[in-house]
């Protein structure tokens, strides 16, 4: 391992595993309370999933230094998962690079956009204040990035204002990465269809269960899914393992427990994400570890 690198494989860890806003208390000790950000281990190469307030404890135990590159792919720029760049500790090193990867706005980056959150009186610093280099690369989601020789297959995703879902192959593993979105239909609907197709044969499908059956009619049109839908999309796209993620933040601990409890009744390869999790991941089809650790707060 160089830098915190798996040089070989695949492996995610969960920095933050929470939606819409964080929240903290004796009820979040078990999941966690931080909005979304996952590090994926690909092949020796580093990137970054969404940076939400998980960044924060991610920057703070890299121990960043002149030359290193980060590469941040964005599902999209709701706060829930930009507001950890405010704080992300290698922003303030001299002669770090920054890749800001962003899909949901017709090819145009998120530069525009981000620079008027890094702006008073939203924010003090400017990132022309900043003495890292940050780059702003825009594409179209539905596009296949190549990024340090790794082809990154994206996918467009139902959620207001779009967003962007994220594949990763090495070798026989892969990985798929779908947040924020809302389901639509049965198998039959396009939409469903092509997540499907998306994620077929994945090892691991990180999936947006913010709310459960009982709760989503309430809150349907907002784009978000659930550990049902979920179920449905690992077993068309014949995966070997489901990870809920962006809880819901009034979801405490114990409600989160009670539907990993159910979900795993009806589907044993289903887990709801938990804070400092790390999982690697096996051949295509399969999910061959997963490990807690205690993420640097």
């Amino acid at each position: 391992m160089t830098n915190g690198i798996e040089q070989d494989g695949l492996f995610l860890r969960f920095w933050g595993v929470r939606g819409s806003v964080g929240v903290a208390g004796p009820g979040t000790n078990i999941y966690g309370g931080h909005t979304s950000c996952i590090e994926v281990s690909a092949g020796g190469r580093r990137f970054i999933i969404d940076a939400g307030t998980g960044l924060v404890p991610f920057g703070m135990q890299l121990e960043a230094r002149a030359g290193d590159h980060f590469d941040i792919l964005l599902t999209h720029l709701h706060h829930d998962h930009v507001i950890g760049l405010m704080l992300f500790a290698p922003c303030f090193v001299p002669g770090v690079t920054i890749d800001i990867y962003c899909g949901n706005l017709g090819g145009e980056s998120a530069e525009e956009s981000l620079k008027r959150l890094f702006s008073p009186p939203l924010f003090p610093v400017t990132f022309d204040a900043l003495p890292s280099k940050v780059r702003f690369i825009g594409f179209s989601a539905g596009e296949v990035l190549t990024i340090g020789g790794l082809e990154i297959p994206t996918c467009p995703l139902n959620h207001p204002d779009g967003a962007t879902g994220y594949r990763f192959d090495v070798g026989d593993a892969s990985a798929v990465v779908l947040t924020d979105m809302e389901h639509e239909g049965d198998a039959s609907d396009p939409m469903s269809a092509s997540l499907v197709s998306f994620s077929e044969g994945a090892g691991v499908i990180v999936y947006d269960a913010t709310f459960d059956e009982d709760d989503y009619p309430r809150y349907r049109g907002w784009g978000h899914s659930t550990w049902e839908a979920g179920v449905a999309l690992a077993r068309a796209a014949q995966a070997g393992s489901l990870v809920c993620f962006h809880h819901a933040p009034e979801y405490d601990d114990a409600r989160i427990a009670l539907m990993e409890k159910k979900m795993k009744a009806d589907f044993s390869g289903g887990s709801f994400a938990r804070e400092g999790e790390t999982l690697t991941i096996g051949k295509t089809g399969s999910m061959v570890q997963s490990n807690i650790r205690k993420a640097v707060l």
